[in-house]
């Protein structure tokens, strides 16, 4: 089953998921789509597509 957003019920991509727990913390069960993860850390969704490259060139597992 493939996760969605706990606001607006979109899927959510596999980078996406990742961030959700890299900046959540691991354990954490709602989980959100870009649009939504933004308005919830008051950022932009530019800026957490940005952070998804920073984590992947750092060699993060999750992504």
């Amino acid at each position: 089953m493939k996760p969605v957003c706990h606001v607006c019920s979109s899927s959510i991509q596999k980078d996406h998921f990742a961030l959700n727990k890299k900046l959540l913390g691991k354990r954490t069960k709602n989980v959100f789509c870009v649009k939504c993860l933004a308005a919830q850390l008051n950022c932009t969704e530019e800026d957490l597509l940005i952070k998804i490259e920073e984590f992947k060139e750092q060699g993060c597992t999750l992504f």
